[in-house]
């Protein structure tokens, strides 16, 4: 089942085109990740799917419907966009930028109620942002920050979240933690997630779904260990590499070539690979 799909989708800047005659299918309830090489077209075809970019032909549709026609709020109750390196007005806090989240929910009649508090104390909840509600979002560090507009997100209560590159310029530890969240929420409350990522070896860790975008259009989609392998790699990164096994997941992990120092006579002590 699709809650969101492209039809024979063109986008473009002017007289560029980046996505030509584009067909794509979101699988509901699961995690899928865009990769492709830098300006492939990736982040231009998420923001395509929350209509932030007006398609140059074809459609997209949301719950069957096409997104074009639809109002803006209709849009923000069923889908939700956290945009690349978003930043906060200066002073806002943690609780001040997660009530935003609400804004589709409320109206001239309808005005802040018992139902929107709920809503930003368990998207703050669920994020472990509760004890920094009253922190100001730029006094808190990347992953905190990080966790604060995903806070956003979630307080608009929808049922897909879109992601542009949510771990940039976040350390290995809280590109983890960032993305062990984000499985969390798919796991647990069965949310839709689509995410752009440039790691390929935490995109197969973490995604139900791959789509690799190469030259304007979808070049291989489907379950990482299905499509991820040496001549995709090759094809739409230019890189050579090996794929080996997760020996912790199962998934795939690429393994580029190129120059390094060969560590092949070095013995290395059990204690620093366990």
């Amino acid at each position: 089942m699709h809650s969101l799909s492209a039809k024979n989708l063109t986008l473009g800047y002017g007289e560029s085109i980046i996505i030509d005659d584009l067909n794509l299918e979101i699988p509901k309830g699961e995690i899928t990740v865009f990769i492709g090489g830098n300006g492939c077209g990736k982040s231009t075809l998420l923001r395509s799917l929350a209509r932030l970019l007006k398609p140059k032909s074809g459609s997209i549709l949301l719950q069957g419907k096409e997104i074009a026609k639809m109002k803006t709020k209709e849009i923000a109750k069923n889908l939700a966009i956290l945009p690349q390196s978003p930043v906060a007005p200066d002073g806002l806090t943690v609780y001040e930028l997660v009530k935003q989240g609400r804004h589709p929910h409320r109206s001239f009649i309808k005005q802040w109620s018992k139902e929107d508090d709920d809503a930003v104390h368990r998207a703050l909840e669920a994020t472990n942002m509760l004890h920094l509600k009253d922190r100001a979002v730029d006094s808190l560090s990347g992953g905190q920050r990080q966790r604060a507009w995903i806070s956003l997100t979630l307080a608009q209560e929808t049922d897909i979240i879109l992601l542009d590159e949510p771990t940039t310029y976040l350390d290995m530890t809280h590109q983890i933690e960032i993305l062990d969240l984000l499985f969390d929420l798919n796991e647990q409350k069965g949310h839709t997630i689509v995410m752009v990522l440039h790691d390929l070896n935490l995109a197969s860790r973490y995604a139900h779904h791959i789509v690799a975008v190469k030259d304007k259009k979808v070049y291989a989609q489907g379950k990482p260990e299905d499509i991820i392998t040496c001549k995709l790699v090759s094809e739409v990164f230019q890189m050579k590499c090996d794929i080996s096994c997760d020996p912790i997941f199962g998934t795939p992990v690429c393994v580029p070539h190129g120059k390094g120092r060969s560590v092949s006579n070095l013995k290395i002590s059990k204690s620093k690979i366990s």
